[in-house]
C-alpha cells in the first residue's frame, strides 16, 4: 500500500523538520522520512563515552545563520548564548598570543600590540565595519525571494564588495594586514568545511567568508544551550506539534519525477507518494536515488573532534586565562601562511604538520550539558574543527586524532592527553570523525559538510525566476521535487534556510 501525502520529504535533518513545521502548520500533510533511529542528520548531540555524563554536539555545534524569525514562527523553545571572547590565537615559537576580547576593546589592543601586530589593530576594527556592511546589505535578504546580484551589490559599499566578494580574499588580507597571524585568523571563516587555498580562483573561501559574517546581520556564531540537539529537537517537536509525521529508520531507496518514493525499514520496503518531495540530501545523492548519472562527487575537508577533559590545559601566556583562551575560538597553526602551506600539502597528498585547527570550550558557556558530577569535579569539554583535511587523503581516525593531539600540544603549556577523562572502561574520552565518518554516518558525499560547493546567497541577472521555486533557489530539473536542505541556493550550516525556502516555494507555488 502506498502511504501519500501532500509533501514528502527525504532527510530528517534540521532543513527537513523546519519545512516540515512550516508545511503541516499551513494545513499540508506532510510525512518526513529519516534513514536514522533519530531525527537531527548533523545538528545531533550524542553521549559518545561509556558511563559519562555528557552530551556533546556531535558534528555542528555553534549557531549563527538561524534567523530569529524561524524560531520565533515555530515558538522554537530554544536559548542561545553569546560569547564574550571572540577568539585567542597563540603566536607560534613565543609565550604570548592574541587575545580579541568583544568586551574591552583596549585589552584587546594591548593584545595586538604584545604579538607584534599594534598597526593590524585599526585595520581588523576596519575589517570588522566591513564585514558588518555585508551583513547589513545581505542579512535582510535571506528570508525573501532570492535578489539579483545587482540588487544586492547596489546595496554594498564598492570597497566592500571589491574587497571581500569580488576578488579573493587572499589579496585583501595581504593588503590590510601586516601580520601573519592576524590575517589567518580572519581568513579561517573563509576555509570551515572549504578545501581551498587563500588565493583560490574559484572564490569558494569568498563565499564561505561570507557565509560565516552574516548571521543574524551580526556574524554572531553563539552556543545552543543543551548542545546542537537542543536545536533539532525543538524543531522535531514543532514539527510533530503542528501535525507532521516523521517516520526515522526509513531509508530512502528509489524516487521518481512524479513523486513516488520507496524507503527501506525494519518492516521491509515501504511505498510513498508526494505532490511534492522536499529533497533534504545533497544534490548528488538526489540523482543517484532518480537513478541518474551524477557529476563529480563533492569533497569534505575537515576533521571534527570531541573532548573531556579533567580541567583546562595551561597556556603558554602567563597574562591569559585558560577559561578566557577556550571561551571563543582558539586558533591553531592558523597563520595565513600556515593555511595555505596545509592546503599545498594537502594538494600534494599529506596531512599538514603541524595541522591548522581550531577550537572552543561549549561547558565554559553552557555547562547543561554535563551531568552534576562533572560538573562538580571541574571536567571541561572541548571541541575541535580541523581544516585542510580532504576526503581524497584517506585518513582513519588513529591518523587524525594524533594529528588533533599534535597540534593542540605544539601551543601549549603542557601535552593534552594526560588531562583526557576516562570513561567507565578506562579510555580516554576523544571522539574523533573524519570525511569518511560523515559520509558513512550522514550520508553526505565526501563528508562535505554543505553538501557541495557553496553557492551565493543571489541570482545570477539573467537567472530564470519563472516558478516559486526558482526564486527561492530550491529548483531541481523536476518540478515535483525539490532541495530543500544545504544543497538549496543559500543552503550551508545550521540555519534552517533551506527547509524555509522550500515551504515557501511550495506555498507559493
Amino acid at each position: 500500500m502506498t502511504e501519500a501525502a501532500h509533501v514528502v520529504i527525504i532527510g530528517g535533518g534540521h532543513n527537513g523538520l523546519t519545512a516540515a513545521a512550516y508545511l503541516a502548520r499551513a494545513g499540508r500533510g506532510v510525512i518526513v522520512l529519516e534513514r536514522a533511529g533519530t531525527v537531527g542528520g548533523a545538528a545531533v548531540s550524542a553521549a559518545p563515552f561509556a558511563g559519562v555524563e555528557a552530551r556533546l554536539s556531535r558534528y555542528s555545534y555553534l549557531v549563527s545563520l538561524l534567523p530569529a524569525r524561524i524560531r520565533e514562527d515555530l515558538g522554537l523553545r530554544l536559548t542561545l548564548r553569546r560569547r564574550r571572547y571572540a577568539s585567542y590565537t597563540p603566536l607560534p615559537g613565543s609565550d604570548t598570543g592574541l587575545l580579541v576580547d568583544t568586551g574591552d576593546r583596549a585589552a584587546t589592543a594591548a593584545s595586538f600590540a604584545a604579538v607584534g601586530a599594534a598597526e593590524d589593530a585599526r585595520a581588523y576594527d576596519r575589517w570588522l565595519e566591513d564585514t558588518a556592511a555585508l551583513a547589513a546589505a545581505v542579512w535582510p535578504t535571506m528570508q525573501g525571494p532570492l535578489p539579483s546580484e545587482a540588487a544586492v551589490r547596489e546595496r554594498v559599499p564598492d570597497r566592500v564588495w571589491h574587497d571581500l566578494v569580488a576578488r579573493p580574499i587572499g589579496a585583501t588580507l595581504r593588503e590590510r594586514f601586516r601580520s601573519d597571524l592576524v590575517a589567518g585568523m580572519v581568513a579561517t571563516d573563509g576555509l570551515i568545511g572549504t578545501f581551498a587555498a587563500l588565493d583560490e580562483p574559484s572564490l569558494q573561501q569568498n563565499l564561505c567568508l561570507l557565509y560565516h559574517v552574516i548571521g543574524g546581520g551580526t556574524g554572531d556564531w553563539d552556543v545552543p544551550v543543551g548542545g546542537m540537539g537542543a536545536v533539532t529537537g525543538a524543531l522535531a517537536d514543532a514539527a510533530r506539534a503542528a501535525g507532521a509525521r516523521i517516520v526515522t529508520g526509513a531509508e530512502v531507496t528509489g524516487l521518481d519525477p512524479d513523486g513516488h518514493v520507496t524507503a527501506a525499514t525494519a518492516e521491509g520496503e515501504r511505498a510513498f507518494a508526494g505532490e511534492v518531495v522536499l529533497a533534504n540530501v545533497a544534490p548528488a545523492v538526489l540523482e543517484r536515488l532518480l537513478g541518474r548519472p551524477g557529476g563529480p562527487l563533492p569533497e569534505g575537508a575537515q576533521i571534527k573532534a570531541n573532548l573531556l577533559l579533567t580541567r583546562l590545559p595551561r597556556l603558554r601566556d602567563p597574562g591569559v586565562a585558560p577559561g578566557a583562551a577556550f571561551a571563543g575560538t582558539f586558533h591553531v597553526h592558523e597563520a595565513a601562511s600556515e593555511l595555505d602551506a596545509a592546503h599545498a600539502a594537502a594538494s600534494a597528498g599529506r596531512l599538514a604538520d603541524p595541522l591548522p585547527l581550531e577550537t572552543y570550550c561549549h561547558s565554559l558557556t553552557d555547562g547543561s550539558i554535563l551531568g552534576p558530577d562533572l560538573v562538580a569535579a571541574g571536567v571541561q569539554t572541548l571541541t575541535v574543527f580541523g581544516l585542510q583535511a580532504p576526503h581524497r587523503l584517506g585518513l582513519d581516525r588513529a591518523a587524525a586524532e594524533a594529528a588533533v593531539l599534535a597540534s593542540l600540544d605544539d601551543v601549549l603549556a603542557e601535552p593534552i592527553e594526560p588531562l583526557l577523562l576516562p570513561d567507565a572502561d578506562g579510555r580516554p574520552c576523544i571522539e574523533v570523525r573524519t570525511t569518511a565518518d560523515l559520509e558513512d554516518s550522514l550520508g553526505m558525499p565526501g563528508g562535505h559538510i554543505f553538501h557541495g560547493p557553496l553557492t551565493a546567497p543571489w541570482l545570477p541577472d539573467d537567472a530564470a525566476t519563472a516558478t516559486a521555486a526558482e526564486r527561492w533557489g530550491v529548483a531541481t530539473a523536476d518540478p515535483r521535487i525539490l532541495l530543500c536542505g544545504s544543497g538549496s541556493r543559500r543552503g550551508g550550516a545550521v540555519s534552517g534556510l533551506g527547509g524555509y525556502a522550500a515551504a515557501r516555494a511550495v506555498l507559493e507555488g
